[in-house]
């Protein structure tokens, strides 16, 4: 088969590993939200949300890290002698092991909510989404770059832009509060009413 077209393949893997990842996570923080919900609510939405998960995962998120990584070395093996020989392949394969971490990791937090063990708040569930966006931003920096010329300016790019979605995702945090928390004498207004 012409490299070309494993090339393709490989991408297109990356792309719904990442789309699964991205989404699975999504998932967890509105399966632990529907933990709050009212007795009516809260079974029906932890159903339908697990089974999401599971299909999302087995269906799309193992296949596709499966077909990235049985791809992504057939790529590597084709040309062993040049990619094993540029720093930026080195770096690339350290940032793809620890997405195969953050793989495993929600794995863990699947098969727990699965059990009904919810012990990861919607906002740290909220921050680790976005590990994906970093791990995603350096993969892909790496690949069309392919210079570790600049690694020092690349890794403090990484770390800033790191910084950047923290702080809108606290940003994003304060606000829900804030919101939340003004509805809250809303409905006792409404309930002392009711009560009149």
């Amino acid at each position: 088969m012409d490299i070309s077209y494993v090339k393709a393949l490989h991408i297109i893997f990356v792309i719904c590993w990442f789309a699964a990842l991205f989404y699975i996570v999504r998932l967890f923080i509105y399966t632990k939200e529907a933990q709050d919900k009212d007795e009516v609510a809260k079974p029906i939405l932890t159903q339908q949300l697990l089974m999401m998960q599971k299909k999302l995962w087995y269906i799309i998120g193992w296949p596709s890290m499966i077909g990235t990584y049985v791809l992504g070395w057939w790529m590597i093996f084709s040309n062993m002698t040049y990619y094993f020989a540029q720093p930026w392949m080195w770096l690339k394969l350290i940032v793809v092991g620890l997405l195969t971490l953050y793989h495993f990791e929600c794995q863990r937090i699947l098969n727990a909510q699965k059990r009904g063990v919810f012990k990861s708040g919607s906002f740290k569930l909220r921050m680790f989404n976005e590990l994906a966006t970093i791990f995603l931003v350096g993969i892909v920096f790496l690949v069309v770059v392919k210079s570790t010329s600049g690694l020092l300016w690349g890794i403090l790019g990484l770390l800033a832009f790191a910084a950047v979605v923290m702080v809108f995702v606290f940003i994003y945090k304060k606000n829900r509060d804030k919101d939340g928390k003004t509805n809250i004498p809303l409905e006792e207004n409404k309930t002392d009413e009711v009560k009149k």
